[in-house]
């Protein structure tokens, strides 16, 4: 019988991709233009700021051995 840690894949480090590390750059970046450029309570920076945030929560969802994954 095989113990249940041998047979899970290897899961995490995404924070290492280049990938994620270049989508906090840009969402950092997009976070302080709006805050700089556009009003705060607008729409506008409200979707800008959503949109990066999306691009940066995908990073772990594309990664080759996310924690769900079996």
């Amino acid at each position: 019988m095989t113990t249940p840690s041998s047979t899970l894949r290897p899961h995490g480090g995404y924070r290492n991709l280049r990938s994620f590390q270049v989508t906090e750059i840009i969402y950092d970046g997009t976070v302080s233009f709006c805050d700089r450029f556009v009003g705060k309570r607008s729409r506008t920076h409200d979707q800008m700021v959503q949109a990066a945030r999306s691009g940066r929560h995908l990073c772990p969802l594309i990664h080759p051995y996310p924690a769900t994954t079996l």
